[in-house]
């Protein structure tokens, strides 16, 4: 058994979707479907139901994924371990980002905390909230940065991972600005007259934060998708074009709404408030890992 096919299964179930998974492995569609395939003949069991519209995981499925992901993140644990012990200094820290705090917050907040401390080999990969979490759940990242609602459902149980706050957040309705400064779209619309709605992909953690607030899609407000992806500075990006309304972190935001680019599409009522916060595995990491996170606790004490 290859563990790759492990890889290769927990992004299936966390895409649902064969073409998505085989394209975040890097690799065509029926290569893909050959690896599930020799996955499931190796384990003797089915573990994604493809007779649906859209697939599933069975029983067996759902049982496996949790095994699959503990033991990648056992093996990633014990490399390190192993490598400490043998000498090998373990002087990297592996952050996973959500992109948009990957361009608005990252930056700024490790140059600060570089004064004085040694930080060493910095690695960054910035992604969904998904794809984060996947890193986080096999080992391949010892911290996430990210957004934070305690409404919205994550996959990291804090009886395996623990987090900081960071700083605060909000996400804000916003839409591009007409020649008088007011917005060209505002909440909440009519059943008569939907807005058109720029949205968040699932596997964004963004969306998941909006749907567990309940400020879109509740029936509250009248909108209509017109647009997705998991990327908020590409629904940005397409607000700014005039092309509909989009929830989007004042972080990213506030350059254009200062400059009159874009414009608030609702009033308080419509305003999520959200946390930036960095997650981390109970479990002992790296030498590095552990003084860097003690350094952090100490700061936010």
């Amino acid at each position: 058994m290859d563990t790759m096919w492990l890889e290769d299964f927990i992004t299936l179930a966390d895409e649902m979707n064969f073409s998505r998974a085989a394209e975040a492995r890097n690799m065509t569609q029926p290569a893909f479907s050959r690896r599930i395939r020799a996955l499931e003949e190796w384990i003797g069991a089915t573990l994604v139901d493809r007779d649906t519209h859209r697939i599933a995981l069975t029983e067996a499925g759902f049982a496996f994924r949790g095994i699959a992901e503990e033991i990648l993140r056992r093996l990633s644990l014990g490399r390190d371990q192993v490598r400490e012990i043998g000498g090998a200094q373990v002087s990297e820290l592996r952050f996973a980002s959500t992109h948009a705090l990957s361009v608005t917050f990252f930056p700024s907040w490790f140059r600060g905390l570089e004064d004085g401390w040694d930080v060493g080999t910095v690695t960054l990969v910035a992604d969904h909230m998904t794809a984060c979490e996947r890193f986080m759940l096999e080992g391949k990242a010892d911290l996430l940065l990210c957004h934070h609602h305690p409404a919205a459902s994550h996959r990291l149980d804090p009886s395996g991972f623990s987090s900081l706050h960071l700083g605060d957040d909000v996400l804000l309705p916003v839409s591009a600005a007409a020649s008088d400064g007011t917005p060209i779209h505002r909440l909440p619309g009519t059943d008569a007259n939907p807005l058109p709605y720029l949205e968040f992909e699932e596997r964004s953690g963004m969306g998941r934060i909006i749907q567990a607030a309940k400020v879109a899609g509740s029936g509250i407000t009248a909108l209509q998708p017109v647009f997705r992806s998991h990327m908020a500075s590409v629904l940005l990006t397409m607000a700014r074009d005039g092309r509909g309304i989009s929830w989007t972190p004042l972080s990213l935001a506030e350059t254009d709404l200062k400059e009159g680019r874009l414009a608030l599409a609702g009033d308080d009522q419509w305003h999520i408030p959200i946390e930036i916060r960095i997650f981390r595995p109970r479990a002992r990491r790296s030498q590095r890992v552990e003084a860097f996170w003690n350094m952090l606790k100490a700061r936010s004490a």
